[in-house]
């Protein structure tokens, strides 16, 4: 490998190789989730005897809202049900149906991903000029792949870098591809791995894309659309990636 990768890492002499290959191995761990707030903590004790909790949560009316349920701010055993089942196909734990600021605050996510519809570059914000072009929106944490002005796949939700690992936004290009990718650093796999920006890639992970904090850089992907993305991009295709990851 003949690219020096830019990491922030510095490096001299006989360990320049070692670091190449380290940076190319940045990657993240998914993250389990942290309680939504202290008050959920109290009802782990009641969900050990049962498997949802009758704490109302601070975001109790949005999430009833959210899931078309009755909005009355009270916590009833369907409204609990509801939350868990959201909660468990989200990769939010623990999953026992407390409304708290990690679960509302995936439900605005796929708020705005739905609304992203077929037009996720309706505001002409990834540019349309340069053909083959993988788009990565931070803000609304969405990834899509477009020819022109033309969709070609997505848009498909992504997990960004975390606070001081952001994303690095701007215009790239796919460098390097490595389908069977590991990590030298966490020792954990990263199929598809597509690198655009020193140890930053698009690749599968096998944790929640919804869960926080985020990744340490790279755009983290479901094992489907990572497949797709392999499929469609090649080395020398154009990334550009733009927004900013809320709590960034």
């Amino acid at each position: 490998m003949k690219r020096r990768l830019n990491v922030g890492l510095r490096w001299s002499g006989a360990g320049r190789r070692a670091g190449v290959s380290l940076a190319l191995a940045v990657l993240t761990v998914p993250l389990t989730l942290a309680l939504d707030t202290t008050s959920a903590q109290a009802a782990t004790v009641h969900a050990a005897a049962s498997p949802c909790t009758a704490i109302r949560g601070p975001y109790q009316k949005q999430a009833e809202k959210f899931l078309g349920r009755r909005v009355d701010g009270r916590q009833s055993a369907a409204d609990c049900r509801a939350i868990r089942d959201f909660q468990t196909k989200h990769g939010i734990t623990p999953n026992i149906g407390y409304a708290g600021p990690i679960t509302w605050g995936v439900m605005r996510l796929v708020t705005q991903q739905k609304a992203a519809g077929h037009n996720p570059n309706k505001a002409r914000k990834c540019p349309t000029g340069k053909g083959r072009i993988a788009c990565v929106d931070l803000t609304r944490q969405l990834s899509w792949i477009q020819d022109g002005s033309k969709l070609v796949f997505g848009p498909v939700p992504i997990r960004s870098g975390r606070d001081r690992y952001e994303t690095r936004t701007g215009a790239k290009k796919i460098y390097w591809r490595h389908l069977h990718h590991v990590s030298s650093i966490y020792h954990v796999p990263m199929p598809y791995s597509q690198f655009f920006d020193g140890g930053q890639a698009f690749h599968s992970i096998s944790g929640s894309v919804w869960s926080a904090p985020g990744s340490h850089g790279c755009v983290n992907m479901r094992g489907n659309d990572a497949k797709k993305y392999w499929s469609l991009l090649r080395n020398g295709d154009d990334v550009y990636v733009y927004g900013r990851k809320s709590g960034t």
